[in-house]
């Protein structure tokens, strides 16, 4: 009999590569999503498929999935500071709330569940790379802090349904991550670069460029997650790629491969923007005999000939989507 699996936040960039592994594993994908930020275009391709049905539903509210279920995976939360800084409280409240109904139902259908958890329970970190031990450095009142602290939240009540009821949980960390279904208006750097530099636009460096950030490919990242689902160890793991590069160096590397000749300019540093952002990899490489594969210039190239595949008009849509509706 297959095996059931649920994913939260389905149609988002993250979970519809999830939803397309876990298919080709074999598994029945039941998707959830309520598109606040994710986008039907992600898995359509999924959609006629008798392995795959999905759920149009909020997780902050009650979740009911009929028949068993073997797998949960909580991936439903905006990711992009543009999404969590217009919706701060759905992002509370799906960090929350959210892991709170889903741990509720692994626990009545005695499933597996993973939460996907961020480097950004580590702030504006002090120690450089951040091994899972670190207890981080975030400003719970500042303007990251919806996320940060949502994330920190789930993380903590995750263990206790772990501790206390003896739940089979895991606790994935993820570094920033890349590849095709980005959005080019997630407001991240990848996709802002490649934006810019696709629209003959001057790429925008926030603060002086010597800020870090490690990359990480979006099949390396799925492969991560997949083995830690399959592992038996409950604690943070980080998954990411600790190959550092500063914000400058990307630049330069993104008009390399455009073969633009924009000008770079630089803007002011939002508040609470993390310095350095590196993962330290010790424990998903022997734990889960688990590094990275794909090299950033081969991943950059694949993402990069995706965004330059998809519509004039998505090129040129600044805003995402009105968040009126949902903000209640």
């Amino acid at each position: 009999m297959k095996k059931r699996i649920l994913i939260t936040g389905a149609a988002g960039f993250l979970g519809s590569h999830l939803s397309d592994r876990f298919i080709k594993e074999g598994f029945h994908v039941i998707g959830m999503d309520n598109l606040i930020t994710g986008s039907l275009d992600n898995i359509e391709h999924l959609m006629p498929l008798e392995n795959f049905e999905f759920h149009h539903h909020d997780v902050s509210s009650f979740v009911h999935v009929a028949g068993k279920l073997d797998y949960i995976l909580h991936f439903a939360s905006p990711a992009s500071p543009i999404d969590y800084l217009k919706i701060p409280i759905q992002t509370l409240k799906v960090g929350s709330l959210g892991t709170h109904n889903l741990l509720g139902l692994a626990r009545a259908k005695k499933a597996r569940m993973l939460i996907a958890s961020t480097s950004e329970v580590y702030g504006d970190p002090l120690v450089h790379p951040q091994v899972e031990e670190y207890y981080g450095n975030v400003n719970p009142v500042g303007p990251r802090g919806v996320y940060d602290e949502a994330k920190r939240f789930q993380e903590a009540i995750t263990m206790a349904y772990h501790t206390y009821h003896n739940l089979e949980t895991r606790i994935v960390r993820i570094f920033n991550t890349y590849g095709p279904r980005m959005r080019l208006n997630d407001g991240r750097v990848l996709p802002a670069f490649i934006g810019q530099a696709l629209r003959g636009e001057d790429l925008s460096i926030f603060g002086d460029g010597s800020q870090t950030r490690s990359f990480c490919y979006v099949d390396d990242q799925v492969e991560g997650i997949f083995r830690l689902l399959m592992s038996d160890y409950p604690y943070p793991v980080n998954i990411g790629n600790p190959d550092e590069i500063t914000i400058s160096q990307f630049a330069n590397e993104i008009i390399k491969l455009t073969g633009t000749q924009q000008k770079v300019i630089y803007k002011d540093l939002p508040k609470d923007d993390p310095m350095q952002r590196q993962p330290n990899i010790s424990k998903a490489k022997e734990i889960l005999d688990w590094s990275p594969k794909v090299d950033r210039s081969e991943g950059l190239k694949i993402t990069y000939d995706y965004f330059k595949s998809l519509p004039k008009v998505n090129l040129h849509k600044t805003e995402h989507k009105n968040f009126s509706s949902f903000i209640k």
